[in-house]
């Protein structure tokens, strides 16, 4: 979110002010803005912000998408690793995909790596989105969210 100041004589100096947010980010980003002036040199100029978001716990990849064949279980694994120099601890908390989806969380690195696998659970074609609740021993985060889409067609084709 940008702040200005709106006139600056000409040979003065002038502020500008750019905010991310980063919530709901993790790694890195580059964000741009375009200042446009009256310049006749210089009409637009474009400020780059580039960062990497520091997060206590790192999810990889935030969101599962489960695509395929109904008739076949589809698998997909999101990596949960301790960011901070502390043992991390999760737990399973509220999931709503228990028909649909089966999931199987195994610890890597004791108290720094883990890993969820999903499982799509053969039936009839369907569309679905829901989540998976981990619960953590940090303070600094607390409960975490995967996010799961599915899209499984009736059938293979040939």
């Amino acid at each position: 979110m940008p702040s200005f100041d709106r006139a600056i004589p000409p040979g003065g100096e002038g502020k500008i002010t750019l905010q991310v947010k980063t919530d709901g980010f993790q790694g890195p980003i580059d964000k741009s803005a375009v200042v446009t002036s009256n310049d006749p040199v210089n009409r637009q100029i474009t400020l780059r912000v580039k960062a990497v978001v520091q997060v206590p716990i790192l999810l990889t990849p935030k969101y599962v998408y489960l695509s395929g064949s109904s008739e076949q279980a589809v698998t997909r694994v999101v990596e949960i690793k301790a960011e901070l120099d502390k043992p991390l601890e999760i737990t399973p908390g509220e999931f709503n995909l228990e028909q649909k989806v089966s999931f199987k969380v195994e610890e890597i690195e004791k108290g720094r790596k883990y890993r969820v696998r999903f499982e799509s659970i053969p039936g009839p074609a369907q569309t679905y989105q829901g989540f998976l609740k981990i619960k953590t021993n940090y303070t600094e985060k607390p409960e975490m969210t995967i996010w799961i889409r599915g899209r499984l067609s009736g059938g293979q084709k040939g």
